[in-house]
């Protein structure tokens, strides 16, 4: 029976291996042909692109022909006089599908980046004939666009137009160069000269999306003047409810300042009959609204002394100073966990600053220095247990407390900083001397 299943495995590997070696060849086969095929394409891009757009492509092809050189000759011993080990075969076919599919991917990725551009180059005659037809379409907008921004002059401020008053002008001259671009990317295929034809193509059909986008622009801006005029009205009567409330509620500095800050900002707004940016205002007045509400949650909550935060961020830097003096104690002894901690507690520490907290940061920095000391009190107990772990077995045998003293480090700190950290720092030096040396 044992023979029978061992003939069955070696049946199926055999499969396998056949199997390996005809995929192998085929990705022999269709690799080259892609090799042969982009080759051609980038003959075409060159042509019509130039040497400097198609760098890329041409790296790609030599690197892909440098290691195909050796996909041909990985092939070429699988099929020479000398016997090979089934093993032999194995990993040189495997070799040859992972270059084979390399190269492929690569070429892949290279003609598809150029593709675009190649696709424009091939449709020349049919760019050039819309770009000159989109022409004609956007320039009858040109008056329409003109009247539009006239109109709305007599409504809105020059800043609230600011962003669409010259639209029409500028629309204007990039259709003008977009026809300009076109005919010099005719004359230029024309006289063979087709690189410089390809920019000039680009150029053109890049005015019109320029120029079509400006037109779009001052179509959009009255219906989004309406909307922000509307907004405006609902967020004028928002900041006036806030301030009634905001007056019977508690009242501190930042809530006092804010209040007038939003005040100015409703004054600040033009009367019914006065040119208007609504723009300008609903931003203005939106800012002043939150930095209000920021200020009345504030007041609604009790906030954290600076003192306190402080003596928070001295208590992480305590216990970082303890981490550090452990570790750099013992360096040799200290695995890669409790350093990590020590790092990031470092890291976290550096983000405190140094100066005054404002009232808004500190419960936030107090939560980054809590966090700091917590990394840092792991670091210190995992390199304690690192210490403990590196310390031979036979210590205490010899008068300092025995084994017993591990983790309490031998009752050596019986006050101050604790039995712990201290007897760890005084036997951990000592270790450290009778060690190293």
């Amino acid at each position: 029976m044992a023979g029978f299943w061992g003939k069955r495995k070696r049946e199926e590997q055999d499969a396998a291996d056949a199997d390996l070696a005809k995929r192998a060849e085929l990705a022999l086969v269709a690799a080259d042909e892609r090799i042969r095929l982009t080759t051609d394409e980038l003959d075409f891009a060159v042509a019509e692109l130039g040497e400097a757009r198609t760098a890329d492509l041409r790296g790609a092809l030599t690197a892909v022909r440098t290691h195909m050189g050796e996909a041909f000759q990985l092939h070429q011993l699988n099929h020479d006089h000398i016997p090979d080990t089934p093993e032999e075969l194995r990993t040189r076919n495997a070799r040859i599908i992972q270059l084979c599919e390399w190269a492929e991917d690569l070429l892949e990725e290279r003609t598809t980046a150029l593709q675009p551009a190649i696709e424009a180059v091939r449709r020349a005659p049919q760019i050039l004939q819309r770009v000159r037809s989109d022409r004609e379409r956007l320039e009858e907008r040109v008056p329409h666009a003109r009247e539009v921004v006239s109109r709305l002059s007599g409504r809105y401020s020059a800043a609230a137009l600011r962003q669409i008053s010259g639209n029409p002008d500028e629309a204007d001259q990039l259709l003008d160069f977009a026809v300009h671009s076109a005919d010099v990317s005719q004359r230029r295929r024309e006289a063979g000269q087709r690189e410089q034809a390809s920019v000039a193509l680009e150029a053109a059909t890049e005015a019109v999306r320029r120029a079509e986008s400006l037109l779009d622009a001052v179509d959009a801006f009255e219906i989004e003047a309406l909307r922000a005029e509307s907004t405006l009205a609902a967020v004028i009567d928002d900041s006036r409810s806030d301030l009634i409330e905001a007056r019977n509620g508690p009242m501190t500095p930042t809530v006092t300042t804010a209040m007038a800050e939003l005040e100015a900002a409703l004054a600040s707004l033009p009367a019914n009959a006065a040119k208007d940016d609504p723009f300008g205002a609903l931003s203005r007045l939106r800012t002043a609204n939150a930095a209000l509400d920021a200020a009345r949650e504030r007041a609604a909550r009790p906030v954290i002394s600076e003192a306190h935060v402080r003596h928070t961020v001295d208590d992480a830097d305590r216990q970082i100073s303890v981490a550090r003096s452990v570790i750099a104690g013992h360096r040799g002894w200290i695995g890669a966990d409790a350093r990590t901690r020590l790092a990031e507690a470092e890291r976290l520490r550096g983000e405190i600053p140094f100066g005054p907290i404002p009232e808004d940061d500190r419960e936030a920095t107090q939560a980054v220095a809590r966090r700091a000391g917590a990394l840092a009190s792991e670091a210190l107990q995992l390199a304690q247990q690192d210490i403990d772990s590196a310390r031979p077995d036979d210590w205490g045998n010899d008068g300092w407390g025995g084994r017993g003293g591990r983790g309490g480090m031998g009752g050596m700190g019986g006050g101050g900083m604790g039995g712990g950290i201290l007897g760890g720092l005084v036997i951990g030096s000592l270790l450290g001397d009778i060690f190293d040396g």
